[in-house]
């Protein structure tokens, strides 16, 4: 029989955590001299009591193991039960967001996709901008230790190939998932400090530093100001640039970086791939904009690596509105957001290694066709790679592509013209940020959307950040008889 207990036990520290983080917007409004304070005051008391209550009452349900059922059942359950309870603050405070836009930017928010509802950003209470990015920081934390974890422990996209890398987990995953947790909690602060104090060093003020890092290192992507990355165009692109790359990258081999092993960073064939598609991207895009656009070489180079690197990690800054440097480039940037950065980063979309094995794969039955009695198999680092991760990776991608076309039905029928349909669905199911199109676009809105589409939107935002499977297992009664 399905056990809740364990499930319910971590989902309340969850919650209680959430609700006690509260405070440090709280305390952001306090500073300022607003009364929004109460709205966070009210809000973290109703978190806290749930959290507490929780956790008290599945505490005589708790064990290191958890069950396949179990696993997937927490997977889905934190970024399903944690935006509920995030969105609270944006219903009591002053903002006039109504209950679907409190959990849409919620939702936006703890799966860093960066798509917002909310039209006065620079007006803002300092304690709602900080509470928007301190969400995207710690869904950032909490995505990693997914990808790190729990997908690899449940074969889900081909997560299996990093399952060695990412530690043994077998038989434990909760203690493992604390271990793994609180090392990489050290990294990304060490790193999120690093992008702060950069910024802090290229002009930003203080508050602006911390709001961007905190989004930055998430691949995230909110800011606090209506025109976004635009505020800060200069050396702050490039600050931005870099600590988006190194945000979507494995943080595994940060991990075995600070342990003192620095060979696999560097032989990393997925780090190798992403930093060179970005290249090429960069490079393509600077010849474009001093071509078609007579731009400078700097500005060209600044505006093509920001904007290439921003949409590729699923951050979503945007620093300009790429769709006016010519009809051909809002298409590329929609296939560029479809790419995605590194497994076991906070990087979202398709990401980098299943291409990779994709194109292993179609290589091999390549050399298959031409010679029927040679032994080819797929290889990804230099190691053959089973049948079973091919078809989970051909899997994912035949669904991602199927609920693309579902969502962006499903929008249509909500009135959106095809634009804004099919470039809404695959932001969100990607964790993107901004679409196409002038409602949506790099310098849109999502706010005047009507609220069937939002609901719609805040679905596909949580599928897609837990890699589509681990949901929909959820809805098959096989998975719940086994």
């Amino acid at each position: 029989m399905f056990d809740v207990r364990p499930v319910g036990y971590v989902l309340g520290l969850l919650v209680l955590t959430l609700g006690v983080t509260m405070v440090i917007p709280l305390g952001a409004d306090v500073w300022q001299g607003n009364g929004h304070w109460g709205a966070f005051a009210e809000a973290a008391a109703i978190t806290v009591v749930v959290g507490m209550l929780l956790t008290l009452a599945c505490a005589n349900g708790v064990s290191e193991g958890l069950s396949i059922q179990q696993t997937f059942f927490l997977t889905t359950g934190v970024w399903l039960v944690l935006p509920l309870f995030g969105a609270l603050p944006f219903v009591f405070g002053d903002t006039d967001a109504r209950t679907v836009d409190a959990v849409f930017e919620a939702m936006s928010a703890l799966t860093t996709t960066g798509s917002t509802v909310l039209t006065d950003l620079d007006n803002l209470p300092h304690g709602l901008n900080l509470w928007r990015g301190l969400m995207q920081w710690f869904g950032g934390i909490g995505i990693i230790v997914v990808a790190m974890v729990f997908l690899p422990e449940l074969r889900v996209g081909g997560m299996q190939i990093f399952r060695s890398e990412a530690f043994d987990t077998m038989g434990k995953i909760l203690p493992r998932a604390g271990e793994i947790a609180s090392r990489i909690s050290v990294i990304y602060l060490g790193l999120t400090v690093a992008c702060g104090l950069a910024y802090l060093a290229v002009g930003m003020g203080p508050f602006d530093a911390l709001m961007h890092a905190l989004t930055t290192m998430s691949t995230g992507g909110f800011s606090n100001y209506n025109a976004s990355f635009g505020t800060f165009q200069g050396p702050a692109e490039y600050v931005a640039a870099v600590f988006m790359i190194l945000a979507s990258l494995p943080f595994v081999r940060y991990i075995q970086l600070v342990a003192g092993t620095a060979r696999p960073f560097f032989l990393d064939t997925q780090i190798r791939a992403y930093l060179a598609t970005i290249a090429i991207l960069t490079l393509i895009f600077t010849f474009y904009r001093l071509m078609a656009n007579g731009d400078t070489v700097e500005h060209g180079l600044r505006e093509g690596l920001f904007n290439v690197t921003s949409i590729i990690s699923g951050t979503g800054f945007s620093s300009v509105d790429y769709q006016l440097w010519g009809p051909s480039v809002p298409v590329m940037f929609f296939f560029i957001g479809l790419i995605g950065g590194c497994a076991g980063s906070t990087s979202c979309s398709i990401k980098v290694f299943r291409y990779q094995l994709l194109f292993a794969s179609i290589s091999t039955q390549v050399k298959r066709l031409y010679a029927p009695h040679g032994i080819f198999e797929p290889k990804f680092e230099g190691r053959p790679v089973g049948e079973e991760v091919i078809s989970s990776v051909m899997a994912f991608f035949v669904l991602f592509f199927v609920f693309l076309g579902i969502f962006a039905v499903l929008l249509g029928l909500t009135g959106l013209d095809v634009v804004t349909a099919i470039s809404g669905a695959a932001t969100a199911l990607g964790n993107i940020g901004p679409g196409l199109g002038d409602v949506i676009g790099p310098s849109g809105n999502f706010a005047t959307l009507n609220d069937a589409a939002k609901w719609i939107l805040s679905a596909a935002m949580l599928i897609g950040r837990l890699e589509l499977m681990a949901v929909l297992v959820l809805f098959t009664a096989t998975f719940w008889r086994a």
